[in-house]
């Protein structure tokens, strides 16, 4: 896709998560594109400002506010006949999202303070890390701004996704930052080392690899590459299953979560079986049974432990026929409105 993109230029719009790589790709358009030999230009729309923004993509005039001590150019202009990257164009306010249609639209604009109009020649490349039609559904992004960035979406998935690319790209890291500090020492990957690398989920994505790689290369002694060297024991949420050994090990909530989401989706099941409710209702009833358990079934503190009040709960046991569950709790709650006095 990136290949067939490239030599035009046509709109380009990356969605990945954080770290996936959307800057490498937005760079390699640009290198393979017939603007090659122009400025590229890269914005982080999320890291500054709304009114800082608007000076930094369209420039300013001397006194248009109070720093502005002399003329500055903006990055569209230093982008004329290049490409320019806006990154995390999810996070441009609304008045922003205006500036930018139109010189999608018709490739002109002013600078803060000025009513010049300069026009401009550039290849609008740009990111983001979030559902770009979801936020127009809530109202947070223009619509024909969306269409006019979405001529060609290319996704980038997250590593977890395509672990088959950890090793190579681990070594290519690996060859790098032996280059950079002129080790000299083999870029080998060990069984061991390999596997540590895969197992990991890579919430960081590429961008967490290669700083594991780099750190990896800083603390190893003599060249040793061993896999406890990585420390890729990041404070996560996890959960404790039983391996066949006996000996515990750590999974990934939001991992398993989603794991458990393609394997319902993929499932064969009856016309008359809703999804839905085959998956979630399935997790809720799950949930709460083992809650229930975890305080012997005292209600009270289930629901503290769920986030749900106790009429809540009390329904849920009714909905999934919980029956055991809700016998060991004695008489039901009150209706609601009356007054409650417990856990004084």
């Amino acid at each position: 896709m990136v290949r067939l993109a490239a030599p035009r230029s046509t709109n380009v719009l990356l969605i990945g998560e954080t770290g996936t790589g959307k800057e490498v790709i937005a760079k390699a358009i640009h290198k393979l594109s017939q603007r090659r030999e122009g400025p590229y230009i890269r914005v982080n729309c999320g890291a500054l400002h709304e009114n800082l923004l608007e000076s930094e993509l369209f420039g300013h005039i001397k006194g248009a506010f109070t720093g502005a001590v002399e003329n500055k150019p903006g990055r569209f202009e230093a982008a004329h006949l290049g490409s320019i990257f806006l990154d995390e164009i999810n996070s441009m306010s609304p008045k922003l999202q205006v500036k930018l249609l139109r010189v999608l639209q018709e490739r002109e604009f002013e600078r803060v303070g000025e009513s010049r109009t300069i026009r401009v020649d550039v290849r609008v490349i740009a990111a983001t890390n979030a559902a770009l039609e979801d936020l127009v559904e809530q109202g947070q992004f223009r619509e024909d701004l969306y269409y006019r960035l979405n001529v060609v979406p290319i996704v980038l998935p997250p590593l977890r996704e395509r672990r088959e690319d950890i090793p190579l790209l681990a070594h290519f890291f690996l060859k790098k930052y032996i280059d950079q500090n002129k080790l000299s020492i083999p870029a080998d990957l060990s069984p061991e080392l390999t596997a540590a690398l895969k197992v990991h989920d890579w919430p960081g994505n590429v961008r967490e690899l290669e700083n594991a790689i780099e750190r990896l290369l800083v603390l190893s002694d003599n060249g040793h590459l061993a896999p406890e060297l990585l420390r890729l024991d990041r404070p996560r949420v996890t959960t404790r299953v039983t391996t066949k050994g006996g000996g515990p090990v750590g999974h990934d909530v939001p991992s398993l979560i989603r794991a458990l989401v393609r394997a319902g989706v993929s499932s064969a099941m009856p016309s008359d079986v809703r999804l839905y409710d085959f998956v979630v209702g399935g997790v809720e009833r799950e949930l709460i049974e083992q809650v229930m358990r975890q305080f012997d079934g005292v209600r009270v503190k289930a629901a503290n432990r769920l986030g749900i009040n106790r009429n809540t709960l009390h329904k849920k046991l009714d909905e999934f026929k919980l029956e055991d569950q809700k016998n060991e709790l004695g008489a039901p709650p009150p209706p609601d409105g009356e007054a409650v006095a417990e856990g004084v």
